[in-house]
């Protein structure tokens, strides 16, 4: 089957006024993933959601999932608790990742510009990108100083199992 020039350039051309990502057609340097989450034992129903998509990523980066113990000295405060679960993600994340911060007050982006961003810590010189998402109460002070930039995943308030469902989805559809 022969398909002329200008036919296949309207099959591959973007639609109109649809943004192009800035990386298409350009290789982009991968760096691992670290994806950090804040909470209690996973349900084993997202447990296994989240295997099954680590499995799949597997096939284009390494992706760590590293899960943190929610208020892992029982404080009855809830900013001790919020500044116990800081700290110890502060002790996981190395001096040269690039730390994008999941919170429900920050950046609001899509699909393209979650693309971008993956792209551009891979361009960062960063050994690996870090995504956290923080407990019932937030994140700490020290990471929100941390953190190169703040996202949000959508306008809901989502708790952070969901959270880590829709951040798998959206690093496997890029």
């Amino acid at each position: 089957m022969v398909i002329s020039n200008s036919i296949y350039a309207n099959l591959t051309a973007p639609p109109p006024g649809a943004r192009q990502c800035k990386y298409t057609g350009q290789s982009v340097r991968v760096v691992p993933i670290r994806i950090l989450t804040v909470g209690k034992k996973r349900s084993p129903g997202v447990q296994l959601i989240v295997d099954e998509y680590i499995r799949k990523l597997k096939h284009y980066c390494t992706v760590d999932d590293v899960q943190i113990r929610s208020n892992p000295r029982n404080a009855s405060d809830a900013r001790a608790q919020v500044d116990d679960e800081d700290t110890a993600m502060m002790n996981i994340i190395r001096s040269d990742d690039w730390v994008v911060m999941l919170d429900e007050n920050g950046q609001d982006i899509g699909s393209e510009q979650m693309a971008e961003l993956v792209g551009d810590a891979g361009n960062t010189g960063a050994s690996r990108l870090s995504f956290c998402i923080g407990g019932p109460y937030g994140h700490g002070r020290q990471l929100r100083e941390r953190a190169n930039i703040s996202i949000k995943l959508s306008t809901l308030v989502l708790n952070h199992q969901i959270a880590l469902l829709v951040l798998m989805e959206q690093l496997y559809s890029l």
